[in-house]
């Protein structure tokens, strides 16, 4: 009685550590989905609205006003191409104005664009600029008004800036924009002067409060660059609040990254420059970087280009940036992690499948199916050597009543049975061992990449990057009140964990009875551990074990004397 009374205190701590101590380890190590994009009233999925952006319709305390006052306040160059909309403010020649148009805030139809940049003095401000230091030079001064030369920015049709000051130096800002999301920046002196000038171009990005979307051991926001050859991830908005970070380098790029949106100021990369992060008044922070002065002769003039990505993460654009482009490292700006050659092969893989038949959650079945077909020899041996420990069992449970009380002889007995029957206790590891990183990749595809961003299944399921919001707890629904993350399971899950029940009944049963009692308890505890995460990754877990036990129909359909040695 002692015995089993110590079996079940010992089960009975493992499930709960397992059930309670991993929302702990999830918080600080794995990220759980993203939020959900729907909900579920009266059985039927509705979106779930934006949250309210603190965009006040009149002054109130004068600091923060209405983002289409402030924008109707100075005169404005607008920019219009396939993927962005916005203006250029041609007060201090900043780009501050610019929304995602490809990319909404809900699933909802009339749910309003990704909105990127904000000018300042409006709510969430966050805008980019470039201009020339004052080493002696007197550039146009931050509040200046610059003329253009066309009221629209677009694709083929770039406009220049121009301004002048009292010394006779004209300057021009010529931008440009491609139909994805970079800007190219040509910045130009001309020396009309009678004495040489010092010209050291610069360029900064300003934004009003950290990112929306939480940094984490997994996926990096905020301030990032990439210098000396290498992405740097290690510094945070709160370390910039102590002291700025600098650092010196030819090519690399600087800038801030949210989950999904990336600005970064890209020098020349064939040119030194000095990098840095601060952070100023009022919650702001900057990114910025500047030339070493020139000294440029009178009557000449001096051309510096540089470039500006604002817009989504998108792989191909990320790749073509750096391939096509030559700026450095900017796929970097996804932090892909240690698997990064696993997830990269995943991703590209499943978008390929994805174009090929229009449904993520299909192309996520169809990978599992090539992830299956393509270990289908290694998961044979694992399950024959699984049925032949079944098989073996009422011979180790005779052992084991044989030599209770005589350990070490038991286990001689048990290494000498296995050599007999030519069985490996370990093989039926090597599958699952492989698994993990495959497993892992497609977390981090799911957590990382925009392509899955709002991608819908079936029925219910709007958002495969999100938890399945359909929970029985609150009948479907038609109970009108939200039941505890905790316990808020939903359909999906649910499915999960019966599929694994099904697939651990096909393993050889533990010898020992705490064992197996954990081992039955285990499918439904990740059930809970997993409802938290990304439904895609669940139902790639759920076809996995669906193949698992097909595999291991087939097994014994090939071999009956397995499955007969197995009930014997």
């Amino acid at each position: 009685m002692n015995k089993e009374r110590q079996n079940f205190m010992l089960f009975a701590v493992v499930a709960a550590l397992i059930l309670f101590a991993w929302p702990l380890i999830q918080g600080k190590f794995f990220p759980v989905a993203n939020p959900p994009v729907t909900k579920i009233v009266n059985g039927k999925s509705q979106p779930i609205p934006a949250r309210p952006s603190a965009d006040p319709t009149a002054d109130t305390s004068g600091a923060v006003r209405n983002r289409q006052v402030v924008l109707g306040e100075s005169p404005r160059v607008r920019i219009m191409t396939p993927t962005l909309q916005g203006s250029i403010n041609l007060k201090g020649a900043r780009i501050d104005d610019l929304v995602l148009v490809k990319y909404k805030e809900t699933i909802a139809r009339n749910s309003p664009p990704i909105r990127l940049l904000s000018p300042a003095g409006a709510p969430e401000a966050y805008f980019a600029g470039f201009g020339w230091r004052d080493d002696g030079l007197k550039p146009p001064a931050a509040d200046a008004v610059w003329a253009a030369s066309s009221p629209l920015l677009a694709p083929g049709r770039p406009v220049t800036l121009t301004a002048a000051n009292a010394s006779g130096q004209r300057f021009a800002i010529e931008l440009s924009v491609d139909d994805q999301y970079m800007f190219t920046v040509r910045q130009t002196v001309q020396n009309a002067g009678a004495t040489p000038v010092p010209v050291a171009p610069y360029g900064y990005v300003n934004r009003v409060g950290v990112s929306k979307d939480p940094g984490t051991w997994q996926i990096h926001t905020g301030p990032m660059s990439v210098h000396g050859g290498g992405a740097d991830y290690g510094t945070k908005f709160k370390d910039l609040d102590k002291a700025p970070e600098r650092f010196t380098t030819t090519g690399g790029w600087l800038g801030f990254t949210d989950k999904y949106w990336l600005t970064a100021l890209v020098p020349d990369q064939q040119a030194q420059f000095d990098g840095q992060f601060r952070a100023g008044t009022n919650t702001a922070y900057q990114a910025d970087y500047a030339f070493a002065p020139k000294l440029l002769p009178a009557g000449r003039a001096l051309t510096q280009t540089s470039r500006f990505f604002a817009g989504a993460k998108e792989v191909k654009a990320l790749q073509h940036y750096e391939n096509d482009a030559g700026v450095t490292k900017l796929d970097k700006a996804i932090d892909w992690g240690w698997f990064e050659i696993v997830e990269k092969p995943i991703f590209t893989y499943l978008d390929w499948l994805f174009r090929m038949v229009g449904n993520f959650g299909v192309a996520i079945i169809l990978l599992t199916l090539t992830i299956r077909g393509l270990m289908f020899p290694i998961a044979q041996r694992q399950f024959a050597s699984m049925a032949k420990m079944r098989a073996i069992q009422p011979k180790m449970k005779a052992l084991q009543e044989r030599f209770k009380d005589d350990k070490p002889r038991m286990q001689q007995e048990v290494m000498a049975l296995y050599k007999t029957e030519k069985v490996n206790p370990v093989a039926g590891c090597l599958p699952t061992l492989l698994q993990i990183p495959i497993f892992y990749a497609l977390y981090k595809v799911l957590m990382l990449t925009i392509e899955m961003r709002h991608q819908p299944f079936v029925a219910w399921i709007k958002d495969l990057s999100a938890p399945d919001p359909l929970t029985p707890l609150n009948l479907f629904g038609y109970l009108h009140f939200t039941p505890p993350h905790m316990i808020a399971i939903g359909v999906v899950p649910i499915l999960l964990g019966i599929s694994m029940y099904f697939q651990f009944k096909l393993n050889p049963a533990p010898m020992d009875d705490t064992q197996k009692q954990v081992f039955a308890i285990i499918p439904w505890v990740l059930m809970f551990v997993m409802a938290s995460y990304p439904v895609g990754l669940q139902v790639y877990w759920i076809a996995s074990n669906f193949l698992a036990i097909l595999q291991q129909r087939i097994l014994y359909a090939r071999h009956p004397g397995l499955k007969i040695a197995a009930a014997k």
